[in-house]
């Protein structure tokens, strides 16, 4: 079978979905005085549905209308904002961990970036948000955000990725549902639940698409270290990705998303394909180079067969380009069978 055609149908799946919503963002959030508005591309009711409440990490906020002037203070938490077509009810942004999807590339540059990293109190003040969003706690410290309480009483309404809840027992496994779950909660404050609704739907088409792309296939995902490897272990992300296609983790008796593995381990397992963690403080470069320095891993079988794949660290979190990140192993994974 030609391993371009399901590669192309993948493509188009993501591509559609994304032009669908860009063209129902562009009117922006529905008019809380209108619920009959059929131009913002939100479902007819939920416009006639404010006040709503957002909940997450034990915290619940209320959106009196749709906001108009949000920030995101990490990169999951924009590019779900970007998926939903919100650009144009965005006051700012900041904090990227590697560069948006090249899909989003557009409507992320008509953003205000307020730091490379996290503003300052008083530059987010500056914006006078209507909402804040962001994917860990430590947005929602004094220094920055201010905590979520302080928020609500100065009536900005908030929300917290569950993923990023500082109580670890709040955090949900991570999965598609618990993805889809974010995205409909944020589209929900927004009024654009049927925008979720798609994501969703054409997200389904491209896992049912690629379930079974890597049966058969040991898998090492290697997320750097080099004394010590630190893998994808059985419980996070990576194990959502290998499992969407079929893979073998060789490391999935591990407890939790990340954890340390042992080289003698990987040498023994001897993973039919590594894939490589693609993030600005730790390069799948460099990566690649220890495995190909190091005397005792340049004999595996994936290393000399440059059995490498190469993954965004967006997408390998739990976010809405984790499907990203399944179609991109799975695409890389045909094209070593060439």
């Amino acid at each position: 079978m030609s391993t371009i055609q399901p590669r192309a149908r993948r493509a188009a799946l993501i591509l559609t979905a994304t032009a669908g919503v860009a063209l129902a963002g562009c009117a922006g959030p529905p008019d809380s005085g209108d619920a009959s508005s059929s131009t913002s591309g939100a479902a007819s009711s939920s416009a006639a549905e404010y006040p709503v409440e957002v909940e997450s990490c034990g915290h619940t906020s209320t959106v009196k209308q749709a906001p108009t002037k949000a920030i995101t203070l990490n990169q999951g938490a924009t590019e779900v904002m970007l998926a939903l077509g919100l650009e144009d009810s965005m006051a700012g942004t900041a904090y990227l961990d590697d560069a948006v999807a090249p899909r989003w590339k557009t409507a992320y540059e008509s953003v205000p970036v307020l730091a490379k990293e996290y503003p300052s109190h008083e530059k987010i003040l500056a914006t006078d948000p209507d909402f804040v969003y962001a994917s860990y706690g430590s947005a929602f410290e004094d220094k920055v955000a201010g905590t979520q309480a302080e928020l609500d009483a100065d009536s900005v309404a908030s929300y917290l990725s569950p993923f990023g809840c500082d109580d670890k027992a709040q955090r949900p496994d991570p999965s598609f549902d618990a993805v889809w779950d974010e995205v409909d909660e944020v589209a929900e404050a927004f009024g654009v639940e049927d925008r979720a609704e798609q994501i969703r739907t054409d997200q389904q088409a491209v896992l049912e698409e690629v379930k079974d792309v890597a049966k058969g296939k040991t898998v090492l995902w290697y997320d750097g270290g080099t004394k010590t490897p630190n893998v994808g272990a059985g419980g996070g992300s990576p194990q959502v990705v290998m499992d969407a296609i079929g893979a073998t983790n060789i490391f999935a008796d591990l407890e939790g998303g990340w954890g340390e593995g042992s080289w003698e381990q990987v040498v023994e397992a001897d993973p039919d394909v590594i894939v490589l963690a693609d993030a600005a403080w730790d390069s799948a470069k460099d990566k690649r180079a220890h495995l190909e320095s190091d005397p005792a891993l340049t004999k595996l079988n994936a290393v000399q067969d440059s059995a490498f794949i190469t993954v965004p660290f967006s997408e390998t979190t739990a976010g809405v380009r984790l499907a990203d990140g399944v179609a991109s192993v799975a695409d890389q994974v045909e094209q070593l069978r060439r």
